[in-house]
């Protein structure tokens, strides 16, 4: 397992949600690109940019951002948050994004994920968002009654391999992930790696998803920004592995 630090962007600057809400944000730093290079300084294998604005309006509204941050750093990126077309998709591996997110657009609309699945296979992801074990959509603003797991094995029969699998409750809260119903989808999928994100909060966290099978890596945000979780010595202990 990796760890993934996040760098959610809202108005050109890094913050973070507490429990996806665009009402309860927190602001931590003025430049995505200087947090960007400390996180690549502090051993970071891959870094993942989220878009708010976007995953709100349903518009990109950082590719300038993204465009300087994969010129200047290293490590591949992985990109969401308002990816609604395939214009779009195309256009963010165009400028160098090795996995493209992909949420809203992906739940409503298979067709949409089939083609790009087809085109850009590995480089395809999806971010199923849950609540209690439902899907959420639009910017986390709607829950919908369509069960993760059943939507996982629908989208694992169409050849993704890639899924960012997030409790909405947990996010941003420092609380712990939810193992429970992060288990239920590791025992659901076979084929498709997953990337566990919401509520890390600590060394303990992390040393418990590195033991769950079939979790290839981990996305943290608040607890790295919090100095909850040393990002350094969290990355050492999981090479030392």
């Amino acid at each position: 397992m990796i760890l993934i630090p996040a760098i959610d962007i809202k108005g050109g600057k890094v913050v973070r949600l507490f429990q996806g809400k665009f009402s309860k944000v927190t602001e931590y730093f003025d430049d995505p690109l200087e947090v960007a290079r400390k996180w690549e300084g502090f051993g970071a294998q891959w870094l993942h940019l989220v878009d708010l604005d976007g995953a709100q309006t349903g518009k990109m509204t950082s590719l300038p951002i993204y465009s300087e941050i994969i010129k200047q750093v290293k490590i591949p990126v992985e990109i969401g948050g308002g990816i609604r077309s395939y214009e779009a998709v195309e256009q963010l591996i165009k400028i160098g994004v090795k996995r493209v997110i992909l949420g809203t657009k992906a739940i409503e609309d298979r067709a949409f994920l089939k083609k790009a699945i087809k085109n850009y296979g590995d480089k395809i992801c999806v971010s199923l968002d849950c609540s209690k074990g439902f899907v959420a959509q639009r910017g986390w603003v709607s829950t919908t009654k369509i069960l993760a797991t059943d939507l996982a094995l629908e989208m694992e029969a169409m050849g993704l391999q890639w899924m960012v699998y997030t409790d909405i409750a947990r996010d941003g809260t420092l609380s712990g992930p939810n193992y429970s119903q992060l288990q239920n989808m590791l025992n659901t999928v076979k084929k498709i790696n997953v990337i566990a994100s919401g509520g890390i909060a600590s060394m303990e966290d992390v040393k418990r998803l590195s033991t769950m099978k079939g979790v290839a890596a981990a996305i943290t945000g608040k607890a790295i920004y919090e100095d909850k979780l040393n990002f350094k010595e969290a990355v050492e202990f999981l090479n030392a592995q």
